[in-house]
């Protein structure tokens, strides 16, 4: 289904101050209550990775999981979520990375996975890129390709995303923030 143009940047809340002092939070709750955004969010990354491999969408807690789901459907593939440790039943690996205030441990289910199986990685936002990072890290340790990240925010001065692209990824943002 087409969907018209939508400014998310428009829709998108700032708080600052917001975990702590010096952050600004960029809130998608507006962008994800707005059903003409979320159609607008799912085709334009189903446009932009059309020609790329994709058995899976992968979401990072937890907001990812709203796009991820969301492209999921409209790729018509399977989505897989990527938890903060202690939040999936059954056998998981872990990954611990460092965040842009403080340090975190991210896990997926040993099953989620097949050898060679491509995922198309879904986040809201990409900031220093270690959460990013440590999901991919998790996906190719089950034997998975990463076939790219879909963040709807890209906040650039903290190089996340050059990060990721240094590292071989295709990485998409919808609004990008110095």
């Amino acid at each position: 289904m087409p969907s018209k143009k939508i400014d998310l940047q428009q829709l998108i809340q700032d708080f600052p101050d917001f975990p702590r002092a010096g952050i600004v939070f960029r809130d998608l709750s507006p962008v994800f209550s707005n059903v003409d955004a979320l159609h607008y969010i799912s085709n334009e990354f189903s446009n932009r990775f059309k020609d790329s491999q994709i058995d899976f969408v992968a979401g990072i807690e937890s907001r990812g999981f709203v796009v991820a789901t969301a492209l999921a459907l409209q790729l018509h593939k399977g989505m897989i979520m990527i938890r903060k440790a202690g939040k999936l039943p059954g056998n998981t690996i872990k990954k611990s990375y460092k965040i842009e205030y403080g340090s975190s441990v991210m896990e997926i289910q040993k099953n989620a996975l097949r050898d060679n199986q491509s995922i198309l990685i879904a986040d809201d936002l990409i900031a220093t890129g270690g959460t990013a990072t440590s999901a991919a890290c998790l996906a190719e340790e089950l034997g998975g390709k990463v076939a790219g990240f879909a963040f709807v925010i890209e906040l650039t001065s903290l190089e996340g995303a050059k990060k990721l692209r240094a590292l071989g990824y295709q990485v998409h943002s919808l609004v990008v923030y110095d």
